[in-house]
Formats: C-alpha cells, sequence, structure tokens
C-alpha cells in the first residue's frame, strides 16, 4: 500500500482576530522590524498514513483536520501530500 507524507496547516480564519499574531507583531515593532504587517499565527502538522491512493490519503487527512486538527468554526486548514517509499 502506498504511504504519504501530509502537511497539515492550521489557521484562524481572515475574520476572526489572532490575538497571538498581533502580540508578536507589536514585539517585532519593538525590536526595530517596523516593516512587519499581518502576523497570523497558526499550526503546522506533519504525518505519515498508509492509502490505497491519494484521493484515499487527501479525504482521511480532511477528516482528521475535520474532527480532530482544527476547529473549523474559527479556522482554516490547507493539506499537502507527497507519496514516500
Amino acid at each position: 500500500m502506498p504511504q504519504y507524507r501530509a502537511t497539515i496547516t492550521v489557521t484562524l480564519r481572515p475574520a476572526i482576530l489572532d490575538v497571538q499574531g498581533k502580540t508578536v507583531e507589536h514585539a517585532l515593532h519593538s525590536l526595530g522590524f517596523s516593516e512587519v504587517r499581518h502576523v497570523r499565527i497558526g499550526k503546522h502538522i506533519t504525518l505519515d498514513l498508509d492509502a490505497p491512493d491519494e484521493q484515499t490519503a487527501q479525504e482521511r487527512c480532511a477528516q482528521m483536520s475535520q474532527q480532530l486538527l482544527a476547529n473549523p468554526v474559527v479556522e482554516d486548514y490547507t493539506i499537502a501530500l507527497e507519496e514516500t517509499a
């Protein structure tokens, strides 16, 4: 059975205030990085899984994201798959 490495990136939806991102943005400004704007903080999750094909792997990662890895009310996620040997 083929193996895949999934990279799932979870971020707050654009309409949701990112308090942690704002804190980091202010800290960067106080350190002299005044050119920084619109900091958003998210999660980066990497996992390996076995699946019969890429579509199934994508579907399983979406299910994981919807049920556990992301809060679908306030967060969006993207999935990138790579077949591994």
